[in-house]
């Protein structure tokens, strides 16, 4: 049974995200050094105090857009059928994030680069990389019987299914693959991994 989040709780979710999304949308068009609070409670249409009422800072603004992501993702992972392998319901999980038509996979992109071009921002992204690869790791635990504390196999699914989703992104924009979507990429990343992925063939000496 899904229970709504009283009116209350959603207005603030929905100024919480207004806010990351603008912190986000400035950060990429002025750069984060010249983004300032007040820049973006403006932009959000709010005041200045109401942006500090929800983020202490910039970095964990534009931060919150990846942290509630994941949070969905993980949520979307536990609703997978039980009966369902592993790799099946990961493989239909970052098909579905790649494939998603309210997705801008170049916003994505723009974005991690952003964050990886940012001393101040890969910081705080480090600190939240630990929290959230734990939070999908536990819920592939739970649905392999296995430990995140003790056993390999959740803490290398993780790393692996997110490492696929980077390369075909990465791919993807780069414009150069032969596959006609994301999801193909996403698709054959998986097909590889099952395999272990197999080195290719050499080409043929002449």
């Amino acid at each position: 049974m899904i229970h709504e989040l009283p009116l209350r709780d959603r207005k603030k979710a929905a100024t919480r995200r207004a806010l990351s999304d603008a912190a986000v949308r400035l950060a990429r068009t002025l750069g984060i050094d010249c983004v300032t609070a007040d820049a973006i409670a403006s932009d959000a249409g709010v005041s200045t105090r109401t942006f500090h009422n929800y983020f202490p800072s910039k970095e964990e603004a534009i931060l919150y857009r990846f942290e509630t992501e994941v949070t969905e993702w993980v949520q979307q992972l536990r609703e997978r059928p039980a009966e369902e392998p592993i790799w099946d319901s990961l493989e239909t999980l970052v098909v579905g994030i790649v494939m998603d038509p309210e997705r801008d996979l170049t916003d994505t992109f723009a974005v991690m680069a952003l964050v990886e071009d940012s001393p101040a921002l890969l910081a705080r992204r480090l600190e939240l990389h630990g929290r959230v690869s734990r939070i999908f790791g536990e819920a592939i635990a739970e649905r392999t019987g296995t430990d995140i504390e003790r056993d390999l196999y959740p803490n290398l699914l993780q790393m692996a299914s997110g490492a696929a989703c980077k390369a075909a992104i990465d791919l993807w924009i780069q414009g150069t693959s032969d596959y006609a979507n994301p999801g193909e990429l996403v698709t054959e990343a998986f097909r590889q991994l099952r395999a272990g992925i197999p080195q290719p063939p050499l080409p043929t000496q002449h």
